[in-house]
Order: structure tokens, then sequence, then C-alpha cells
């Protein structure tokens, strides 16, 4: 009894999986506002005001060797077994992956591009900002300083700003941005402030980065928050584009212009949840017969690639081709036939051979 149940919840969760993806009526799209233009302007106002501040060798450099010389990870050590997981939160690889797979997910029930293209988008600014600045300033860590009060720039470091923190903003806080409801965009923006602040102040502790490098971290993922709306046309139009390439496939795939190989490793992709089927042309004009009785229908859901792969070479053969069967010959009986003896060969003609065995002496009965 145990067993039938976990089996029937199971198959309602499958059953679940399998139905056809559905697309909102309506997504909402984040729009460039004032409120949001206002913010935008603050954040880099910020920004500068940080990188000047190091440039100069200002109160936030003092503030960096005081803090550096307090040595967080010696006055708390119970805590960094801890924090050196959380630190995980903030690395690129990590994060993009499990935030990525969310987003396909999304993407496939949705029937859109937009949440892959978008996280696609954002982390290509994240590379290119703070990757940009890292190698211009160059600055060293707090473990690898060598003159005590010294800003550490131009040498050779990158760390500054700090990309673990401006990662963990923009990672995390691009789940919000994609919220379709405002309730849930505030609580995933309150999650992913509080994992970019943890982060941040981790990477302190941990002695890796100074404060003046997670300040301009934090200030660096929420620009690029804060800018997205502007790229909204951009990532409309290359999911359009990527949607007309796929129509462009399934003509192809449909023509037969494609390889069978190709086309049973596509037909996943093309086939849009279902909705799309290859209906390859046999001859001219007369598409292949859609109808399928429904008890053959699951049998022949089983053997999808062989079906398809089938189809596809049916297309390329231009007309059917007869089959070629070799002129048959009257069957003889092997002691009708014709006894030939091999040139050049030792022994007697049958003739002679059959002579000898006629006058073979006979034992005669009652002799």
């Amino acid at each position: 009894m145990r067993t039938d149940q976990i089996l029937t919840r199971l198959e309602r969760v499958f059953a679940r999986l399998d139905r056809e993806p559905e697309r909102p009526a309506h997504l909402q799209t984040p729009q460039m506002s004032r409120h949001r233009v206002v913010l935008l302007g603050s954040t880099l106002a910020f920004y500068l005001a940080i990188v000047v501040a190091v440039l100069t060798t200002s109160w936030l450099v003092r503030l960096d060797w005081q803090i550096m010389f307090f040595r967080p990870y010696e006055q708390w050590p119970q805590l960094h077994a801890f924090l050196d997981y959380l630190v995980v939160l903030g690395q690129r690889g990590p994060t993009a992956v499990m935030v990525a797979a969310w987003l396909g997910w999304r993407s496939w029930r949705q029937h859109t591009l937009r949440p892959l293209i978008t996280l696609g988008v954002a982390l290509l600014l994240l590379n290119v900002t703070v990757g940009a600045v890292k190698l211009g300033l160059g600055r060293l860590g707090p473990h690898y300083a060598t003159e005590i009060g010294s800003a550490e720039l131009f040498a050779g470091g990158d760390i500054f700003p700090s990309g673990h923190t401006a990662n963990a903003v923009v990672t995390w806080g691009i789940l919000a941005y994609l919220a379709s409801t405002g309730v849930t965009r505030r609580v995933l923006s309150i999650v992913s402030a509080v994992v970019s602040l943890s982060v941040g102040a981790t990477t302190v502790y941990l002695g890796t980065h100074w404060v003046s490098d997670v300040l301009l971290g934090w200030s660096a993922g929420l620009l690029i928050l804060l800018a997205l709306p502007w790229f909204e046309p951009l990532i409309a139009r290359t999911e359009a584009y990527v949607f007309d390439l796929r129509e462009l496939l399934r003509r192809r795939a449909e023509t037969g212009r494609m390889p069978a190989p190709v086309v049973s490793a596509l037909t996943p992709l093309l086939s849009a949840g279902g909705k799309w089927k290859l209906r390859p042309v046999v001859a001219a004009g007369q598409p292949v017969p859609q109808s399928v009785p429904a008890g053959v229908a699951a049998t022949a859901a089983t053997s999808a690639a062989a079906t398809t792969v089938a189809a596809v070479v049916a297309v390329h053969s231009s007309a059917p081709r007869a089959t070629v069967h070799p002129a048959g010959r009257p069957h003889v009986i092997r002691s009708e036939r014709t006894p030939v003896t091999p040139a050049g060969s030792r022994r007697p003609p049958h003739t002679d051979r059959a002579t000898a065995r006629g006058t073979a002496a006979r034992p005669v009965a009652g002799g």
C-alpha cells in the first residue's frame, strides 16, 4: 500500500512536468523609470567617490589598513570554517550554474528566452566593467601588501573592486530583476541583498579584500542591475533572432536539406515542448500523414528518434528505387549436366573411365 502511494505521487509529479508549457499573458519588464535613473546616478557618484578616495590615499585607505591589522579571522576563529563555505556564494562558476539552471527551467515553462539572455548580458557586463577596472588599477590585496599606509595601486594586482561581491550582487539580484510579480521581486531583493552583504563582509573577514574593494564591488554590481532596462531592446532582438533561426532549421529539416544525424540531434530543441513535429515531404506535394491510432501513439513515442531518422532518409531519395534481381536459370539435375574435363588434366577422358568401368570383371552367379 505504501509503495502504491509513492508511485501515485511520482506519477502526478511527472504528469505535471509533462504538461504543455504555458507562457504568461503579461510578463513584467522593468522600465528605466525616473526613480531608477536617480538610483543609477547616485550609485555612479558613490562609485566614483570610492575610486577617487583610494587614488588619493585618503581616510578610506587608512581604514583599510586598520581593519587589516585587526585581523578579524584571528579575533573570531570559530567562524572561519563556516565562512569558507559561505564565500562560495560569490564565486562566478557555481553561482552562475545554479542560477542558469533555474532560469533555464523558467524559460522552458514560459516559452521565452528572456531570462537566460538577460543573465548572459548581465554576466557579460560584469566581466567587462569589473575586469577592466581590476586590470587598470592593479591593486594588491592585504596579504600581498608591501608598504604600510599605501593604496597598493598599479602593482600588478587584480582585487579592486571585489569580484566576489560584484558577482553576488549581479547573480542573485538577477532573480529579483526577472521576478514576475511585485511581491516576489521585493522578497528576492531582500534575499539577494543579504547574500551579497554577507559575501562582501566574509572577504574582509578572510583578509582577501580591503574594505574599499568590497564597497566598490557592491556599487559595480548595483550599477549593472540598474542599467539592465537599457539593454531590454537588445535582449528582445536577440530572442527574436533565435526563434527565427529555429524556424529556419525546422524548414530545412522538413524539406530534407539537413543530414539525418543532425535532425535527430536537434529534434528535442526544435520541438518546442511537443508543439512541432517533423513533417517531411516524401513526394512533391504529398506530406506524410500524421494521423496515428490512439493505441499506436504510445508505442510510437518510444521510438521517436528512429522514426525521425527514417523519415529524413526517405526525403533524400527523390524516387523509389526498383529492386534489381539477377536473371533466373533453369534448374538442372546434377546427373544430367555435361561432364567437363579440365584442360591439362592427367586423368583419362570421361569416356575411357566409363569404358573401363563397363568392362570390369564381375563375379558370375552360381560360378
